[in-house]
């Protein structure tokens, strides 16, 4: 059985690009490791945030839809996305979210406490304690290194098909079976971060993909090699699987699972740091060579904004 070792990144549609900059990196202290486009809708930026080196298991990417439908939040989708930060840190988060008079609760779910609460445009968010994973140590206004966001905890996937969704974790992508509390049923990959995945038992009706939802998650390969291990594994079980795209930062394939939530598998390698450096990157629109001579064309049609401290 191969093993995806957890989450490379979750992709999102969100609204104005000022506004999901300003809660990604100015509220929630994460990086802008990469602006780009959306290489199959290059009117569209493709924004990237994570942890200092934009490592898998730390990225959330968005295509920002200034004006656009608000969606869903329903079945074949991910219905919760999680984030990790170091034990002690949760003071610190529920006075941020209260400072920036973000609402949230707090729930209990297999032993752990999370803070909910919700992104400028509707996305669900939590933040739980955990002592997996390496510290960040990207800083920003107030988000200091030991508090800061370590990457994904995990996800919650809401489903058509509960029960097929939670054998695919488990029989395909190699994940261990954790528990079942409740409406849920738990699962944990191999990585430190980016590694636990709830199921929720019921379904709740469908989702509408717009502003606010996830468009898919994506799971870790280790290679190109691994990577098309994976394709053909994934196919034998069953599911159609598209072929390799070139996503610059990684490679990708894509497969929808029976529960129809789009899954991804991504490679590791190359990164983010191939094609600026580590120091400056995501301070620049980086274009793949397709779209370079338009380059002029592109910025006319992308909304302006910049990255900034709230406190």
């Amino acid at each position: 059985m191969k093993k995806t070792s957890g989450i490379h990144h979750i992709t999102a549609i969100v609204g104005h690009p000022q506004e999901n900059v300003d809660f990604y990196a100015g509220i929630l202290g994460l990086r802008l490791v990469k602006q780009t486009v959306n290489f199959d809708d290059p009117g569209t930026y493709h924004l990237y945030f994570g942890n200092e080196a934009g490592k898998p298991g730390t990225i959330i990417t968005f295509f920002p839809w200034a004006g656009a439908r608000q969606g869903v939040i329903g079945d074949g989708q991910v219905g919760v996305t999680s984030y990790v930060v170091p034990v002690g840190a949760m003071t610190f988060w529920e006075a941020r979210l209260e400072k920036f008079k973000i609402p949230f609760s707090k729930i209990e779910r297999f032993g752990e406490i999370y803070l909910e609460f919700d992104d400028p445009h509707g996305l669900h968010l939590e933040i739980v304690e955990r002592e997996a994973g390496e510290k960040s140590d990207w800083t920003f206004g107030e988000v200091s290194a030991d508090v800061a966001i370590k990457g994904f905890g995990g996800a919650t996937l809401l489903s058509k098909q509960p029960e097929k969704t939670a054998e695919l974790l488990e029989t395909v992508m190699g994940l261990e079976k954790v528990g079942i509390e409740g409406d849920f049923v738990r699962y944990r990959s191999t990585a430190n971060i980016g590694n636990i995945i709830d199921v929720k038992l019921t379904t709740i009706g469908s989702g509408q993909m717009g502003v606010g939802t996830v468009h898919h998650i994506a799971w870790r390969a280790n290679d190109d090699d691994d990577q098309l291990d994976w394709k053909m594994y994934v196919e034998r079980n069953g599911y159609h699987v598209t072929p390799v795209q070139d996503r610059n930062y990684f490679n990708a394939i894509y497969f929808r699972e029976h529960g129809e939530i789009l899954f991804e598998i991504a490679t590791d390698p190359p990164g983010f740091a191939h094609d600026e450096s580590e120091e400056t990157m995501g301070e620049k629109l980086m274009l793949p060579p397709q779209y370079e001579p338009h380059r002029e064309e592109l910025k006319q049609m992308l909304l302006p904004f910049e990255v900034r401290e709230l406190d």
